[in-house]
């Protein structure tokens, strides 16, 4: 059964130091999202595979992470936003998304966990003129890289990165990039306890 110790053992293998109070956040977070599913569907993962299928899968983009201003696109009910938060207490992070009612349930977290470095706007990414760039522009299986860049590409500060957080890689969709952008690298991801493939995809501007 997973405790606090397993997920900061987890954690580490995954290159993300967490807190002891970190990591009790994050239990906490998987208690919430647990209720609130039961009333609002904001996830089709299953209870016991929160931990696995959303927080550590979450956590995996925390060595790639660039810079100090972290915009999550697509947030969903917080992934991968909230776990980088608290594991990352000194980088900003807004969260966005379209669906105002996962933002209610990710507005409740932020505010029960006591997240100084996180807020939400809900808003569509392509619609977004922020009043300052971001540093790491993060999706989480949100759409195809193509799709990706031209929701959010124009979010992402001049030496900045976009992550695409994805499953397999499709070469084709690797191919199909919009003039003006590059893959900067791709990062083949274990998740402890998480029998599936997992990859982050780091673009930038050619």
């Amino acid at each position: 059964m997973a405790t606090p110790s397993s997920l900061l053992a987890d954690s580490a293998r995954l290159g993300v130091e967490l807190t002891p109070a970190g990591a009790e956040k994050l239990f906490v977070l998987a208690v919430e999202l647990a209720e609130w599913n039961r009333k609002f569907n904001l996830t089709s993962i299953p209870d016991e595979q929160t931990l696995t299928h959303h927080i550590l899968d979450s956590l995996s983009a925390g060595p790639y992470l660039n810079g100090r201003r972290i915009v999550d696109v697509g947030t969903g009910a917080g992934f991968p936003g909230i776990p980088l938060a608290v594991a990352y207490p000194d980088r900003e992070f807004l969260l966005i998304d379209a669906t105002r009612k996962k933002l209610g349930f990710v507005d409740h977290v932020i505010a029960k966990l006591e997240l100084r470095n996180c807020a939400t706007l809900h808003v569509r990414a392509e619609q977004y003129r922020a009043p300052q760039k971001f540093d790491t522009v993060i999706s989480r299986a949100l759409a195809k890289l193509d799709k990706f860049i031209g929701y959010a590409g124009h979010l992402c500060a001049p030496g900045g990165r976009l992550l695409a957080m994805k499953g397999r890689l499709a070469e084709e969709e690797m191919r199909a990039l919009p003039g003006g952008w590059k893959i900067v690298a791709t990062h083949r991801v274990e998740i402890p306890g998480l029998d599936a493939e997992r990859h982050i995809v780091e673009l930038a501007r050619a």
